[in-house]
C-alpha cells in the first residue's frame, strides 16, 4: 500500500479538474506546484482535495452541517487506515526551513524522507518514484526549497508535486480542520498508547470563517479542533487501559484549556513550543472497543470559546 502512489491518484483528479476547483499549476525548480490559495482563489473543494491528498487517499473528507456552533458548517474525516493515513502522511511533522523560507510540511512525502523520529515507532517508511507533499505557507517554495525536498526524498525535482495554500484561505482552512482524527492519534502516541490497536477513525470539527490574516486563521483552525472537535476511534484490546488514558486525551486535560488559541499563543510570545502540549487534542474523544462492545466518551465541547474565536 504505497502512500505516495495513492496520493498521486487523488492529486491527478484535482489537476484534471483544476479550472473548476480554481487551482493553478506552475513549475518551480523543476517540481510541480499546485496553488490552492496563494494567488489562485481555490475554495472548499480544493481544500477537501488537499486534505485527501494529505491522507494519502486513505480517508474521505466532507463538508457537513455543524451542530455545536452558530456558524453552520463542519469538516468530517473518516479513515479505515488511521495510522498510515494520519500519522505516516497527514501529520504536519516536517518543519521546512531554508534561508528565510518556512512552511509546515505534510503528506506522504514524509514517509519517503522518513527523517522524523515518529517513523521509528510507526514504520511506514517507503520508497516512491513520485512524491506528493502539502505545504501550509503563504509563499511559493523557492528553487532552493525544491532542491532540499527532492534531495531529502532522494529523487529529482521533476518527481515532486507540492500542493500549497496559506492558513487564511478557504482551502487552507478546510485542510487544517480536517485533522481532527490525526490530532487525537498524535496525542495518544505522545501518551504512549499503542496505535496499532486503533482500527478506524471518524472525526468532525466546525469550519471557521476564513480569517483575514494567517495568525487569526491559526487561532480559529486550532480552536475548531480543540473546542469543537469530536473524534470516535474503534479499538481492540482491554477496557481498563482506555479508562486510564481516556481523561488525559481530550484538550481539557491541559491547564491552558478554556481560552481561544490566539490568546494562549500570544501569552507565550507566539512560541508554539511553550504551549502546553496536552492542549493539542480534540475536545471530545470516544473509544468503541470492538472486542468488548463497550463505548467510553471523554472530554467536553466548548461552544462559547468557539463562538468567541470565530467572531473575533
Amino acid at each position: 500500500m504505497n502512500l505516495n502512489r495513492r496520493a498521486n491518484a487523488v492529486c491527478r483528479r484535482l489537476l484534471d479538474d483544476a479550472e473548476r476547483l480554481r487551482v493553478a499549476v506552475r513549475r518551480i525548480g523543476g517540481a510541480w506546484v499546485v496553488d490552492c490559495g496563494i494567488e489562485a482563489l481555490g475554495g472548499l473543494e480544493a481544500g477537501r482535495a488537499m486534505a485527501e491528498v494529505c491522507l494519502a487517499g486513505l480517508g474521505e473528507v466532507d463538508i457537513t452541517p455543524a451542530f455545536n456552533t452558530q456558524f453552520g458548517l463542519a469538516v468530517s474525516v473518516k479513515t479505515e487506515h488511521p495510522v498510515a493515513a494520519c500519522m505516516a502522511s497527514q501529520y504536519a511533522g516536517w518543519q521546512i526551513t531554508q534561508g528565510k523560507y518556512f512552511a509546515m510540511g505534510s503528506g506522504p512525502m514524509r514517509a519517503v524522507a522518513g527523517k522524523e523520529p515518529l517513523f521509528d515507532t510507526i514504520g511506514f517508511r517507503e520508497t516512491a518514484d513520485t512524491v506528493i507533499g502539502v505545504l501550509e505557507t503563504r509563499k511559493f517554495p523557492t528553487p532552493e526549497v525544491i532542491d532540499y525536498l527532492a534531495a531529502a526524498c532522494n529523487l529529482p525535482p521533476e518527481r515532486l508535486t507540492l500542493l500549497v495554500a496559506p492558513t487564511a484561505s478557504q482551502a487552507g482552512t478546510v485542510q487544517i480542520v480536517a485533522r481532527s482524527v490525526e490530532t487525537a492519534l498524535h496525542k495518544l502516541h505522545e501518551l504512549g498508547f499503542e496505535l496499532s490497536r486503533i482500527t478506524s477513525g471518524y472525526g468532525v470539527a466546525p469550519l471557521p470563517p476564513v480569517a483575514a490574516d494567517d495568525l487569526t486563521a491559526i487561532g480559529r483552525t486550532n480552536d475548531a479542533v480543540l473546542y469543537g472537535g469530536e473524534v470516535t476511534l474503534w479499538v481492540r484490546g482491554d477496557d481498563a487501559s482506555l479508562e486510564d488514558i481516556g481523561p488525559r486525551v481530550p484538550s481539557n486535560a491541559s491547564t491552558d484549556h478554556g481560552r481561544p488559541f490566539r490568546a494562549i499563543f500570544e501569552s507565550y510570545n507566539r512560541d508554539f513550543y511553550k504551549v502546553d502540549p496536552r492542549l493539542f487534542s480534540p475536545a471530545v474523544v470516544t473509544f468503541i472497543n470492538l472486542d468488548t462492545g463497550r463505548s467510553q466518551r471523554f472530554g467536553e465541547l466548548s461552544p462559547d470559546v468557539l463562538n468567541e474565536s470565530f467572531s473575533s
